[in-house]
């Protein structure tokens, strides 16, 4: 296991990462094994995303070969034709917003990036900055790309991928920590209470709109596959307080490989929990960047000590 959604069999994961000259953006493409069905869930009041509607969960998903999750806002959904056209597929995307984190407004991922990731696609997945991640910023704390996975009974896997880019903070100032941090498997995330608290309140940007974007997948059959998604955002609402709000457009999709039976409420409970710690990785792996557009501390920069004890995944 590698504690990834990669642990998933059949889901691979890529990465287009543009750092420089004015960019701080990049794609994430995750891609899934024929005969996978997908849905998704969408909440918050500012979305970015292509193709959901054809995700309706009234009809009980759709079967998808891949999901691209991109940095630049609306503007970035274009990489989902390069991974379309590269997968000669039909691929759903969602963005969040990074626009001028690297300091250029108009630096955003186009079809070369999705592409890209969908030709680097493998098991071994990038964290922190990198990907969907690259440009991503947590209230005022560096954010980024992260991963997670647990086993279940009976060879049932369930990862999740995510992207932390919220309005809403995931540490709590008055201990330093995650606040998902206690839903991580034995020595997965520091148990201290984090040292340098002064340092995390220091001013940052302030984000006009921001959002989480992520996928959940599993090889369990489920009944009800939107539920899936439904946990997943569950998870994101423990990591991310407040989430969901009119400035977010935090979407998470759900997929099924199908190929193993399994209790759907452990899975869903799972779900929660793996799509917490994916963002809690997100946030550790990040690291401190300065740009034209200002210094983006990372929680490793801010919490020094505390950080130390994280081993990854």
């Amino acid at each position: 296991m590698r504690n990834a959604i990669t642990d998933v069999p059949g889901v691979l994961v890529g990465h287009a990462t543009r750092i420089g000259a004015g960019a701080l953006t990049g794609t994430t493409a995750v891609l899934f094994p024929p005969g996978t069905l997908s849905t998704v869930d969408v909440r918050g009041g500012a979305p970015a995303t292509r193709d959901t509607a054809a995700l309706d969960p009234r009809y009980g998903g759709r079967e998808v070969r891949g999901v691209v999750l991109t940095g630049g806002s609306a503007y970035g959904l274009s990489a989902a034709d390069g991974a379309a056209r590269e997968l000669g597929s039909f691929v759903p995307a969602a963005a969040l917003f990074d626009l001028g984190r690297g300091g250029d407004f108009h630096a955003c991922p186009g079809p070369e990036e999705g592409a890209e990731a969908v030709r680097r696609a493998g098991v071994e997945v990038g964290q922190g900055n990198v990907g969907a991640g690259a440009g991503a910023l947590n209230a005022t704390v560096k954010g980024g790309l992260g991963t997670a996975s647990v086993a279940l009974p009976g060879g049932v896997v369930v990862g999740a991928i995510a992207a932390l880019n919220a309005v809403g903070p995931s540490v709590d100032v008055d201990t330093g920590l995650p606040f998902a941090a206690p839903l991580g498997l034995p020595g997965e995330f520091p148990a201290h209470q984090g040292d340098d608290l002064a340092a995390a309140r220091v001013e940052g940007h302030a984000q006009p709109f921001n959002t989480v974007i992520g996928v959940v997948a599993t090889n369990a059959r489920l009944p009800h596959l939107f539920a899936l998604a439904g946990a997943a955002q569950d998870g994101l609402a423990i990591a991310v307080r407040p989430a969901h709000g009119l400035t977010d457009g935090d979407t998470a999709f759900a997929a099924s490989t199908g190929t193993h039976d399994a209790d759907a409420g452990e899975v869903l409970a799972a779900a929660r929990a793996v799509f917490a710690r994916a963002l809690v990785h997100g946030l550790l792996r990040a690291e401190s960047v300065t740009t034209p557009w200002g210094h983006l501390a990372a929680y490793r920069e801010l919490y020094p000590r505390t950080a130390a004890e994280y081993r990854g995944n």
